[in-house]
């Protein structure tokens, strides 16, 4: 067991003892380093001013991805490379390509967000210089930009993806001293403390079972997507606070499932979504933006049981299973028997969420759809998944579950009934269309009224049966961007 944090950040190891549970990277960058270049915006993730890089190692070697500042832990960094942009540079010493391609391509007037872009782009330039439009788009959703525009941006990302120099960069050079140097930070519980704030490190999951058991109570910090806003938002004591966002990282294919550890973010679990669940494919890809996908997990966006979590409406749709730990006892739920009520789950004190399997169904007709106010990087105001079995012309069964209807994620019981035994027709659809009505009575908040959820809810019956009838529309609904 050890008492200090430790991580790079930029060129040089950082090594403290004194970490609060609630104290972000964003405040140690800008207050602590006086690297100001990363700014604050929104401090919840949305407008990607305060993003940087993290470089991380996994079964593959050293990756970089953009993460915000503004909602990542500084407790969760320990083992990490924090790159900002004031480690960016060219080969001269001068500006890095994407900054001067920037300058060149007028991508930036008020400057605000351009730090946040430029890093974004950096992390794009390094994967793929020769990123297409739709695929340099999908990186900047997290990224917000209200005064330049995005085309200038667009140009400046492809000039700099052409421009190259990707093997004589830093972090390219670096790669082998940085990766020998977050090696040897491995291997042992951190445990934190500033005042009266803990913040612990399990060293694995069966440190973590043991961390559990000996305070039950505390509060499981993954990606921080959405704890990251209890301490910014609404000021929550979240101490003593255990990050696990390192652990439960498996991932593979057995059974004819895919099976997920509780740890693996929306991004890693990316590449499995579209070649087994294509139909998702751009859904997946609608889940917050870039830094959120790199940072959420998809055990956590189940774990905490909010009634519009993106994956468990899909999950539920596909009948998919998650393992529960407690010690060393393990348990095996129904997700869609998990969600109890309103902010209550089927989970003992103790307990956390450990794996996720989920049946690959390839000759099911699936789909996924997230109803929100902006196509990318917003909160859902319905979610639904269907995952329906035709033989001939007649749906031998159907499991259609809803996100933003009810206290939980729950399935329309009353609609799939309507559908199961029934023609595969749009008079089915138009059924199941009226009956789903008797299965919610939703609510109306800020971000869709009840009489909105509920014919969106009706629709998206007549959507499926629009995308699965083959009858030759002369538009294409759905549109996965490109990975």
């Amino acid at each position: 067991m050890s008492s200090e944090l430790r991580f790079l950040l930029n060129d040089r190891e950082i090594r403290t003892s004194e970490v609060g549970a609630a104290d972000t990277l964003l405040d140690f960058l800008r207050i602590d380093r006086r690297l100001i270049g990363t700014k604050e915006g929104c401090a919840e993730g949305d407008c990607g001013a305060c993003t940087v890089l993290v470089g991380r190692l996994t079964d593959t070697g050293l990756i970089y991805e953009p993460i915000n500042a503004c909602i990542r832990f500084l407790a969760s960094c320990h083992g990490c490379h924090i790159v900002t942009v004031e480690h960016l540079r060219g080969p001269d010493g001068g500006l890095h390509p994407i900054q001067k391609a920037m300058v060149e391509h007028h991508g930036s007037q008020c400057g605000f967000c351009t730090p946040g872009i430029v890093m974004s782009l950096y992390a794009l330039w390094m994967r793929d210089p020769d990123a297409s439009v739709a695929r340099i788009e999908q990186a900047l959703q997290g990224n917000l930009c209200r005064c330049t525009g995005y085309e200038p941006i667009i140009k400046a990302a492809q000039a700099a993806g052409q421009a190259g120099g990707q093997a004589q960069d830093a972090l390219a050079v670096e790669r082998e001293t940085v990766t020998e140097a977050l090696r040897a930070m491995r291997g042992q519980r951190i445990e934190l403390r500033k005042g009266d704030q803990r913040a612990i490190i399990p060293a694995d999951a069966d440190d973590l079972a043991a961390v559990l058991e000996q305070d039950p109570k505390a509060t499981l910090v993954a990606g921080a997507t959405d704890v990251g806003l209890w301490v910014t938002k609404f000021l929550r004591d979240v101490s003593p606070a255990v990050f696990i966002g390192h652990l439960m990282k498996g991932v593979e294919t057995r059974d004819g499932e895919i099976r997920l550890g509780a740890g693996v973010t929306y991004s890693e679990a990316a590449p499995l979504i579209a070649e087994h669940i294509p139909a998702a494919h751009d859904y997946w890809l609608r889940i917050g933006g870039w830094q959120v996908r790199n940072m959420g997990t998809i055990g956590a966006n189940i774990a905490n049981g909010s009634p519009i979590g993106d994956t468990p409406p899909l999950l539920i749709a596909l009948g998919a299973r998650i393992v529960l730990r407690k010690g060393q006892a393990r348990r095996e739920v129904a997700l869609q028997d998990f969600f109890i009520d309103y902010g209550k789950q089927d989970r003992a004190p103790g307990e956390f969420v450990e794996e996720i399997a989920i049946p690959i169904r390839r000759d099911a007709r699936v789909a996924a759809y997230k109803i929100s106010k902006r196509r990318d990087s917003d909160i859902t105001s319905v979610a639904a998944g269907f995952c329906l079995d035709v033989e001939g012309d007649t749906i031998t069964s159907a499991r259609v579950a809803f996100g933003g209807m009810a206290a939980t994620p729950k399935r329309a019981a009353r609609a799939e009934a309507a559908l199961t035994g029934q023609p595969f027709a749009a008079e089915t659809f138009e059924a199941a269309a009226r009956a789903v009505a008797g299965d919610f009575q939703p609510l109306s908040d800020w971000r869709a009224s009840a009489e909105y959820r509920s014919t969106v809810a009706a629709n998206l019956f007549r959507r499926f049966w629009l995308e699965h009838s083959e009858q030759g529309l002369p538009v294409r609904l759905t549109h996965a961007v490109e990975a």
